[in-house]
């Protein structure tokens, strides 16, 4: 995720989407539906700020009440591993095993495994209807 960065800042969509798919969802889903942000530097520095600059920031900007989590790396010897096994059991276009981009998304359903996969470009209202699959299918 980056929240100060040229890509933000002519793009608020993301942030407005993911807020939109979480109020959303969450209203009907309470218990069941939760959207992480993960802010990262990695991608050409864009995420310089600390951790409490970078929640203040996203909240302050654009809204967000969606958590946002500790800074992390998505990639290279020092990635989360959280995102080791997205990667790992998600790989992205041919095979890739690494993050391409900042706002890339992964969709993860009540029973552990990985529904989806998405690029940085994905609008998160095209997220919608596979969260709400998602959800069903594991009631």
């Amino acid at each position: 995720m980056a929240s100060a960065t040229t890509f933000t800042i002519s793009s608020p969509w993301i942030f407005a989407g993911l807020e939109q798919l979480w109020t959303e969802i969450k209203e009907k889903n309470p218990d069941d539906f939760v959207i992480l942000g993960f802010p990262c530097n990695q991608f050409g520095g864009q995420d310089p700020g600390t951790d409490e600059d970078i929640q203040s920031f996203c909240q302050i900007n654009y809204g967000v009440t969606f958590p946002i989590m500790k800074k992390i790396e998505v990639n290279g010897d020092n990635a989360d591993p959280l995102y080791k096994w997205l990667t790992t059991e998600k790989p992205g276009l041919l095979g890739l095993k690494r993050i391409k981009w900042n706002f890339e998304k992964f969709l993860v359903g009540r029973d552990g495994k990985i529904k989806g996969r998405w690029a940085s470009t994905t609008k998160p209202e095209s997220l919608k209807q596979p969260i709400l699959d998602a959800l069903a299918e594991s009631a």
